[in-house]
């Protein structure tokens, strides 16, 4: 290719791979459709996380730039998400109003051509789901910085759902306001997560402002664009979508923060070679008995990436642990791992299998 071509001439070029791409993700679609019609015949499922996986990896290792892999996966995304929406309409259920966090972790995970839908409570996302009004529900389970979200790890526990997928987001916040003016602000609020990422920032920049909690980041919004004395903390789409201005942008005290979604459904998945299993147990009260829980595991060379204890309900002094360990159930060091671990468990329950979202 000539370096001395005109601008319209590079132009006229890339309406050409244009019109070929279009006529490339159509022939894609086509066969997608094909697909669904089979899916439909044999009542198989619509969305097979390890399949899309197995895709955004491919694409990545095709990659030979000048694009990063990033941006080829985020498009790759969005095609997936088009293409199997002529499979079947896939609704999603998230926690909170239109702009949360965990709005962005569906979009990120479904693509924009899902229906996704707001709840008010994780709890809800649940039903939801449970009672067939969504295929799935997006919940978060974890802060890198605050730890882990309680009311999650209890709707897993009590649910039948099965966790299918997860999905990690880089969290920043932004300040946002009706005015943008930081002189404006009287109150400032936000869900008790985000205040408690951005604690250093406020008490460095508005150490007498009162702070509120409210149900989500995105309440908090809605409160700033009817108020003009109130700031929000939220996310960046959440100042498109309720006609905000930035006071301060990216204003959480570690910039290193990841919160960790979990995708529920009633759907097991299959191996992918990068899987996660998550499970909860309770054990009989006795000197040593949580390193004998483990031993299995350790036998096993099985890598567990999480533990997490949590007081049983209306038993004091009683815990329930939470277990995140690299590999499928289906998987035989797995299996007998969990086997040797349920015989000395006064309850066990496998809360899902599914691809690891790093």
């Amino acid at each position: 290719m000539s370096r001395n071509e005109s601008v319209d001439v590079l132009r006229k070029k890339i309406d050409q791979i244009d019109a070929k791409v279009v006529n490339l993700l159509n022939a894609r679609a086509g066969l997608a459709q094909r697909i669904g019609h089979s899916k439909s015949r044999t009542s198989s499922e619509v969305y097979v996380p390890n399949r899309e996986k197995e895709i955004l990896q491919r694409v990545s290792e095709l990659n030979r730039g000048p694009l990063p892999s990033d941006a080829v996966r985020a498009v790759f995304r969005e095609i997936i998400s088009g293409c199997r929406s002529l499979e079947a309409p896939l609704r999603v259920a998230f926690f909170g109003a239109e702009a949360t966090y965990s709005h962005l972790a569906a979009k990120e995970k479904f693509g924009s051509s899902s229906e996704l839908r707001s709840t008010a409570s994780i709890a809800e996302v649940f039903q939801e789901v449970s009672q067939g009004r969504a295929y799935f529900g997006v919940v978060p389970i974890e802060n890198s910085t605050e730890g882990v979200v309680a009311h999650t790890l209890d709707c897993l526990v009590e649910s039948d759902l099965q966790i299918c997928a997860e999905v990690y987001l880089d969290i920043h916040h932004h300040l946002l306001s009706k005015s943008g003016k930081a002189e404006d602000v009287r109150r400032i609020m936000s869900h008790p997560q985000a205040l408690a990422q951005c604690r250093g920032w406020l008490t460095a920049h508005f150490p007498k402002i009162t702070v509120e909690e409210v149900a989500s980041t995105a309440h908090g919004a809605i409160a700033a664009a009817s108020d003009g004395a109130i700031a929000a903390i939220s996310s960046a789409l959440a100042k498109e979508v309720y006609g905000l201005a930035a006071v301060a942008s990216n204003i959480e005290d570690r910039r290193n923060n990841i919160t960790r979604f979990l995708v529920v459904g009633k759907m097991l998945t299959k191996p992918c070679g990068d899987d996660k299993t998550s499970l909860v147990f309770s054990a009989k009260d006795k000197p040593g008995v949580l390193f004998q829980m483990l031993q299995p595991f350790a036998k096993s060379r099985i890598n567990l990436s999480k533990i997490e204890s949590r007081p049983i309900k209306n038993k004091a002094w009683e815990y329930l642990f939470f277990l995140d360990l690299l590999g499928h159930r289906e998987q035989p060091a797995v299996k007998k791992a969990m086997t040797l671990l349920e015989k000395n468990c006064v309850f066990l329950k496998v809360l899902g299998s599914y691809a690891s979202g790093r």
